[in-house]
């Protein structure tokens, strides 16, 4: 093994072993330091990775740009990028960081999409569900996304025991391992409730609260199949994932006086800034409160 190969797998061991980070998350940035070593190789003649500066990564994320890559992959690799070279810099590998420095495109703001507080009633109050056990999981996991805003991993991660009944609150694990405890109302409780007295009495023992028939945890690619299914039911947004049901439990709380340190916690986020992107939903709302309502404003 080359030195510079060594070096990105300590780093990658780093990342999963100190830092915490997800197994997907380590994949996206192996991957994308598999991509900058072929780069500063076929581009740079340059093998070691530790050689490059800061002139190499903004070659690179030029490069990405004329491939018609978004700003928003181009970023991500940068902060890769960063993250490596900082972790290099501690290690004593290299003497300076200058791609620390180095800036990305920006990237335009997008709203975060939600759904409307009226679809989510006609959603889980007037649509009907198959009352079999596949029916009941499907309506129970709608509800359970909108209603805490936890996120598609955290879902298929739940187990029985991470669902305290008495307490009226869920454990989830989020990113970096961070436990947190949500609320529940006490109509999703006593679904939760009677949810896991139907999968006892159908002998699926899993550990993890949503199973398939066969005992198996839902995938992800299985939650997301059934949360596009019914949200196509209810809305004509472009997109329908479980992440948008998140963005949906936020815009809500915010939009009815929820605080947004508050809405911080429930989520899960680290900084606040990522919080605040739900604002502007709000603030969007009030501009056409004020649009079609005030004799002023021009309509």
């Amino acid at each position: 093994m080359a030195a510079s190969d060594k070096v990105v797998t300590d780093f990658l061991s780093y990342l999963k072993k100190v830092k915490k980070l997800s197994g997907h998350t380590i994949i996206s940035y192996q991957n994308d330091l598999d991509q900058y070593i072929l780069f500063l190789s076929e581009e740079c003649s340059i093998k070691d990775i530790t050689k490059a500066n800061h002139q190499h990564a903004r070659g690179f994320i030029a490069k990405l740009m004329d491939e018609k890559n978004s700003p928003r992959t181009a970023n991500r690799k940068l902060s890769c990028l960063k993250a490596f070279y900082k972790y290099c810099l501690q290690q004593d590998l290299i003497k300076v960081n200058t791609v620390s420095k180095v800036q990305g495109p920006r990237t335009p703001k997008k709203l975060p999409v939600f759904v409307e507080e009226d679809s989510m009633e006609k959603l889980l109050k007037d649509l009907k569900f198959d009352e079999s056990y596949k029916g009941m999981q499907s309506k129970l996991i709608l509800d359970l996304l909108y209603q805490t805003g936890i996120r598609r991993s955290e879902l298929t991660g739940l187990k029985t025991d991470d669902v305290d009944i008495f307490n009226s609150e869920i454990k989830v694990l989020g990113k970096r391992n961070k436990e947190r405890i949500i609320p529940v109302n006490i109509e999703l409780k006593r679904n939760l409730e009677t949810f896991v007295t139907v999968k006892r009495d159908k002998g699926l023992t899993s550990e993890f609260m949503f199973v398939t028939e066969k005992n198996k945890p839902l995938s992800a690619s299985q939650v997301y199949t059934l949360v596009k299914k019914y949200l196509s039911l209810v809305t004509t947004l472009h997109k329908r994932s479980p992440h948008v049901l998140r963005h949906t439990f936020a815009t809500h709380l915010l939009n009815n006086g929820a605080n947004i340190n508050a809405v911080k916690e429930l989520l899960g986020h680290a900084n606040l800034s990522a919080t605040q992107i739900y604002t502007h939903n709000t603030i969007e709302k009030l501009k056409k409160t004020y649009l079609q309502a005030h004799p002023r404003s021009g309509n």
